[in-house]
């Protein structure tokens, strides 16, 4: 475990590489979700096997989650590629980056690629979209919901998530309520600066959208590959909005496979 300060937050980061000091053969940032997530989502799924792979692998707590700071303000979408900037700056990763985003992780990791695409290898969505007006909207109301449903009336929301969705879930949505009460998170993000479509449409590097079939995000497959100049997108039968979690073997094969093929198209074009 390490504890980095960017200048406006310390996180929490986790690191791992390949076995018996073998030098890794590129660099994959994991960013997770919103409010109930965390990098154990990824330190417990996909992360060994990339590390397994021969890759760097870099995961880290978003501000205010995790075991990263909680600072009462200070959550845009901008504050959180900040961070991710300043994160890769202190760990002295200055290449081009493989980036994988779940869910929110994924909005942060794109908004990366598009205000740096010299330094995005690849991005992959899992469960996730560019920052969008629609985006903005959507979340909005998934946090409006939270802290009016949630953060103000938490004892009975608690109760009732805890009777129908068990222990481990209501421990999580406790910490999402506190998270919302304490801080500006719920109306940061709404309000966050959004991407043209000629911004998005400017991310040229592969990127790749996973989604699970029964999702409501499925739909953006399409839309994805007619607005972005080199993307695929897989859709996983029998999931929703936890298939990083649930096929993690499924979305994790096919994060390394566009890994391995955007390494060797770079090793080519540089002759």
């Amino acid at each position: 475990m390490a504890m980095v300060d960017t200048g406006s937050v310390r996180l929490h980061v986790q690191r791992i590489g390949p076995r018996q000091d073998r030098p890794a053969t590129a660099t994959v940032v994991l960013v997770h979700g919103l409010l109930t997530d965390s990098l154990a989502s990824y330190y417990f799924t996909v992360a060994p096997a990339f590390a397994a792979a021969g890759l760097d692998v870099v995961m880290y707590d978003l501000r205010g989650h995790g075991r990263s700071g909680r600072p009462a303000g200070g959550y845009t979408l901008d504050d959180n590629i900040d961070d991710l900037e300043a994160l890769l700056d202190r760990l002295a990763v200055t290449g081009p980056v493989h980036l994988v985003g779940n869910s929110y992780g994924g909005t942060v990791a794109f908004g990366y690629a598009a205000r740096h695409p010299e330094r995005a290898a690849s991005v992959s969505l899992v469960e996730s979209e560019p920052a969008t007006a629609a985006w903005a909207v959507k979340l909005g109301g998934i946090l409006d919901r939270v802290v009016n449903q949630l953060a103000h009336n938490e004892s009975d929301a608690i109760a009732w998530i805890t009777a129908h969705r068990g222990h481990n879930t209501a421990r999580l949505a406790r910490g999402a309520a506190r998270l919302a009460r304490e801080t500006s998170l719920g109306r940061d993000i709404p309000a966050s600066r959004v991407l043209t479509d000629e911004q998005i449409a400017a991310v040229r590097c592969p990127v790749l959208g996973l989604y699970g079939a029964d999702s409501d995000l499925a739909g953006l497959a399409p839309w994805l590959r007619a607005v972005l100049p080199d993307c695929r997108t897989v859709v996983i039968a029998g999931h929703e909005h936890s298939v990083l979690v649930e096929a993690s073997g499924t979305v994790g094969g096919h994060i390394l496979s566009l890994v391995d093929e955007a390494g060797r198209v770079a090793a080519e074009a540089a002759g």
